[in-house]
């Protein structure tokens, strides 16, 4: 869950079953206990895996969905302040863990390193924002705390295989077919 539309869904088909949910963030629903809820949870899988998500019980995956949130939640704050978010030390400063454990923890589940998945996770923020925002690549690299225009602009072409002006051409084709 990453999207407003996700917490949508959720809510709703939980608030439908007969749930009060209290909240909801990155792999979490906080729902408020009732008598009913070992009767319900088939129906809530059900309904889980009907909408594209399933029920997690393991321990290891909660904390992998914890340091993919604080990821998200570290790419936001960057971009708001344009301040460079030390993901070592958020990451294991909310989970409250050593970050080599994590880090090792990540990349035994996930099969790609910590520090890879950040890349990748910032590198969709950039795609996102050259196509929906009229950001230019070197404001992007500022708000994202890359070092420089040019670094970012390699890291883009080194893991997507295009340029910057492949997804500013991929803004200015939907802008055409919007009007």
């Amino acid at each position: 869950m990453v999207c407003n539309r996700c917490v949508y869904v959720l809510k709703r088909e939980m608030t439908t079953l007969g749930f009060e949910v209290l909240d909801i963030m990155l792999g979490q629903v906080i729902l408020k206990a009732t008598d009913d809820f070992p009767q319900k949870m088939n129906t809530m899988e059900l309904m889980l895996k009907g909408n594209g998500f399933e029920l997690l019980y393991e321990k290891k995956q909660k904390i992998i969905n914890g340091i993919k949130a604080y990821v998200e939640k570290g790419i936001d704050m960057q971009l708001a302040s344009g301040v460079p978010t030390r993901f070592t030390a958020l990451i294991s400063d909310q989970l409250n863990k050593n970050y080599d454990t994590l880090s090792t923890l990540f990349s035994s589940t996930e099969g790609i390193t910590l520090e890879k998945y950040i890349i990748f996770r910032k590198l969709e923020k950039v795609k996102h924002l050259l196509v929906y925002t009229e950001m230019s690549l070197t404001e992007i690299a500022y708000a994202l705390g890359y070092s420089s225009q040019a670094y970012l602009s390699n890291q883009l072409k080194k893991y997507t295989g295009f340029t910057s002006s492949h997804f500013k051409q991929a803004k200015q084709k939907e802008n055409q077919q919007s009007y």
